[in-house]
């Protein structure tokens, strides 16, 4: 062979070469920057320990475990609290507005303001939402490309919790406008009442062993300002063993079932590709008592009650537990930083970014809440200070050593400093 022709045959190899290498680089750096869709699993009154991953065993909830197995649990995450004994629906319009219920006229937060899905469009994401229609962020929930409701009533008695939401979830993600990245959330009505769970997942459970919470009374020991509301009148006073353990019972088995249904949009992630490029969070607009402190409802501001599940997961998210001190309204100004999003200013949120990349431990030194006009509280690291004003009443708790808040301390006269100092801080 000719060395001329011995050149030309190197030269069209080194061609083929560039040619066949081409497709399989630019993929690679196309993916490389490529912003992360966002999955928001948003659930309606979950309690922060309703989860067996986060140190509740009765419980069964594999794909929730799963998901906290994988990624960052925040084991302090709060809700702001409530003007309205629907707790629900300030919680939701703080989540999406960034901002506390303070700030605005009536009982929606305004939609002309900056808020979690106009700010996900202008950088560039289709949004979608489907939910629960009572007691939302209405006005703000308008602004998103895809805006849907679910029956709650019907969904809630289907015996199926969530499957309506996903079955859609499912559909959209298969046929998804891929020119952009997604901002889905999905605003679930479970495990609100009435908890109506197929047989299959009441079967999961024993109702004779489901245990009480360790913190259960018959009765709560005082007037806490919102003792004859609708949720309180779930169950009769006292409550009864037997009676705390059939609402567990079905409230378990809603959450199992919702957590299968989950688990079906989690596998539907996964074989279309998108788990590695996808933050998926999943959280709950507030907790519930079920029988704590013989309280059923909602509003009060003990940690069974006040405390939500939080869960991140996904490119950039090191797996673990954080104990720092969140709101749920910290996450709209979270994903805007992790996305690459401006965060728009006047926000009460502030984004707990560098806690998720390691670079602190956490972005506040103390949680504020309230509850309409009868309670107030604060909370740092370790103690927590509840105030009933209408009755003058104070309680202290050492959540190191209290976790369930059963002991109260205002009355030891070696607290008097701390509670002095506790007190001026909630003024």
């Amino acid at each position: 062979m000719s060395d001329d022709r011995m050149t030309i045959r190197l030269i069209l190899a080194a061609v083929s070469l560039v040619v066949l290498a081409g497709p399989a680089v630019e993929p690679v750096i196309a993916a490389e920057s490529r912003r992360p869709n966002v999955l928001f699993l948003f659930t309606d009154d979950q309690r922060p320990d309703a989860i067996a991953a986060l140190g509740n065993p009765a419980i069964k909830t594999p794909n929730m475990d799963s998901l906290a197995k994988q990624g960052l649990v925040f084991r302090n995450a709060y809700i702001f609290g409530s003007d309205v004994g629907a707790v629900c629906r300030p919680s939701r319009n703080m989540l999406l507005s960034g901002r506390t219920y303070f700030r605005w006229n009536g009982p929606y937060a305004p939609a002309d303001q900056p808020n979690f899905p106009v700010s996900m469009k202008q950088a560039g994401y289709f949004t979608y939402h489907h939910g629960k229609k009572g007691n939302n962020a209405v006005l703000i929930q308008k602004m998103f490309d895809v805006d849907k409701y679910v029956d709650e009533g019907t969904e809630r008695k289907s015996g199926e919790p969530g499957k309506s939401i996903v079955d859609e979830a499912i559909a959209f993600l298969k046929d998804r406008p891929v020119d952009k990245p997604f901002f889905m959330y999905l605003a679930f009505g479970n495990p609100h009442d009435p908890r109506v769970a197929d047989q299959k997942y009441l079967d999961l459970y024993k109702r004779e062993q489901v245990p009480l919470p360790r913190n259960f009374m018959p009765l709560h020991p005082f007037d806490n300002g919102e003792m004859v509301i609708r949720d309180e009148l779930l169950a009769p006073w006292p409550r009864t063993e037997d009676e705390i353990r059939r609402q567990l019972h079905e409230y378990y088995a809603v959450i199992s079932g919702l957590d299968h249904n989950v688990g079906r949009l989690l596998d539907a992630v996964r074989q279309l590709g998108l788990s590695d490029n996808t933050i998926i969070i999943y959280s709950s607009d507030n907790g519930l008592a079920v029988g704590s402190h013989g309280l059923m409802g909602k509003q009060s501001l003990y940690d069974h009650s006040a405390k939500v599940p939080l869960i991140m997961v996904g490119p950039g998210i090191r797996p673990g537990s954080s104990e720092a001190l969140v709101y749920l309204m910290d996450i709209f100004p979270t994903i805007c930083e992790m996305t690459g999003t401006a965060v728009p200013e006047g926000l009460d949120g502030r984004s707990f970014k560098p806690v998720i990349d390691g670079r602190a431990k956490s972005i506040r030194d103390s949680i504020f809440m309230s509850y309409r006009d009868c309670q107030r509280g604060i909370r740092d690291k370790r103690w927590k200070l509840i105030r009933y004003p209408l009755i003058g009443k104070t309680q202290l708790f050492d959540l190191h050593s209290d976790p369930d808040e059963l002991h109260n301390l205002a009355g030891d006269t070696g607290q008097k400093e701390r509670i002095e100092k506790m007190m001026a801080q909630l003024a």
